[in-house]
């Protein structure tokens, strides 16, 4: 089979194409019949489009075929845009040819919004749920973000490295991990580069890795996977406070980039993204914690702010916020106490909307004293050996975060659930499709 190949995204045909040629690819959204004329929408992944096929006018192929064309077609159209004031993009396409390459049936499940379907329907069928409109922005956001992030990190001297996903032991200790049988041994599923990552900060400096997690937690809430997707940054002569200026470049860059590339899109579905500004509002564990009590919320201290605390101090503060200092025993083994109070941590977490979006610190980079860190919660250094040995070479003082992707978009996106803005979601009762 032979046809036109594709010139135009659905987005791309704006009245100042008035008179020229195109030829599109998509399916068909809808076909609306008035008797003489009939209009097609054509939905591809960038938006819908209005196709006009007026009896006597359209070559009679076209007219023809327009009587048999369903819902989820797939087509290709060749045709002339005309400017109007009365298709709602302001631009109407008049085919000369339509090639119907895939019939469809009826779909399992309503994509068009008139009937609601619930979320675990949904996923069931995802491939076709994908086809949503309102899924196809998610996903060219979360595209964009990426592109964002790795912008500001590649400006700022980082370059971005590949880490095993195959390990042999936990790399934060206690973490529950998913085994897997290697050769004749068993191995797991890394939870985090965050081992490795420090160890190339002995070499590379400035580094950065975009790439799956696993974690075997047993959680079922609407904000934890058991796969996602971890974007880690770690640098060699820095500290808590450096990182967190990337932080918030990065936040805010992939803020404005998506505000400029999607802001109208958005709209639609009433999302506004406000771009926050520098420097991003810091408030210590303490404060957290006394903020709290006096809203009628009393944490321990030494106990890990909760979800519900998270929200109450997002409505006190709104914009994007940092949290530092918490408690040393509460972060992992690597994470540097303060000089001045080894109680306490160079340590922050990143909360947007009410949602822990970031985590970070500066690393402990004395051997003896990551020996100590370790044994003080009891794990035996002898199974970080490996590990260990690069800190006889020239470790320097390094700092670091690992920020969520998935947490980021539901945020952005304003979803309830961290599912939808997952193309195939992977959490404790779901492993298909």
């Amino acid at each position: 089979m032979s046809f036109p190949r594709k010139t135009h995204w659905t987005r791309n045909v704006t009245p100042d194409l008035d008179g020229k040629e195109v030829v599109l690819t998509g399916w068909v959204w809808d076909v609306r019949d008035l008797g003489n004329i009939k209009f097609v929408l054509l939905r591809d992944r960038e938006g819908i489009i209005q196709l006009t096929i007026k009896k006597d006018v359209a070559p009679e192929s076209v007219w023809s075929l327009t009587q048999s064309l369903g819902k989820e077609d797939a087509i290709v159209v060749k045709g002339i845009v005309k400017a109007s004031k009365i298709a709602r993009a302001g631009v109407e396409v008049f085919p000369s040819e339509i090639h119907v390459v895939a019939k469809s049936k009826a779909l399992p499940i309503d994509i068009w919004g008139s009937v609601e379907t619930d979320l675990d329907t949904r996923l069931k069928y995802r491939s076709i749920d994908l086809k949503r409109p309102i899924n196809s922005l998610i996903f060219r956001v979360e595209s964009e973000t990426v592109r964002a992030i790795r912008e500001v990190l590649y400006s700022r001297g980082f370059i971005e490295v590949f880490t095993p996903k195959i390990i042999v032991t936990s790399t934060e200790g206690g973490a529950e991990l998913f085994a897997v049988q290697y050769f004749e041994r068993v191995a797991y599923l890394a939870q985090s580069p965050q081992l490795y990552k420090e160890e190339l900060t002995a070499s590379l400096e400035r580094i950065f890795e975009i790439a799956p997690a696993y974690r075997a937690e047993k959680h079922n809430t609407n904000y934890h996977l058991n796969e996602f997707i971890s974007v880690d940054i770690e640098e060699a002569f820095a500290n808590y406070i450096d990182v967190m200026d990337v932080l918030e470049d990065v936040i805010i860059n992939v803020y404005d980039k998506i505000n400029r590339a999607f802001s109208s899109e958005l709209a639609k579905y009433g999302i506004e993204v406000k771009v926050p500004k520098k420097p991003f509002r810091r408030i210590t564990y303490d404060e957290a914690l006394d903020i709290l009590g006096k809203r009628g919320l009393k944490i321990n201290w030494g106990d890990d702010v909760p979800k519900n605390g998270l929200e109450v101090l997002s409505e006190e503060f709104g914009e994007p916020f940092f949290i530092i200092h918490f408690p040393t025993d509460l972060r992992a083994f690597y994470t540097k106490p303060l000089d001045s109070d080894p109680r306490i941590s160079e340590s922050f977490d990143l909360v947007i909307g009410g949602l822990e979006i970031a985590s970070g610190s500066s690393r402990i980079h004395v051997k003896e004293q990551l020996i100590e860190a370790l044994r003080k919660r009891g794990l035996n250094p002898e199974n970080f050996e490996s590990h260990l040995m690069v800190y006889d070479y020239g470790m320097p003082p390094h700092a670091g975060w690992g920020m969520g992707l998935y947490r980021l978009l539901m945020v952005i996106m304003r979803r309830d659930n961290i599912r939808e803005v997952v193309l195939y979601p992977r959490d404790r009762f779901r492993l298909e499709p």
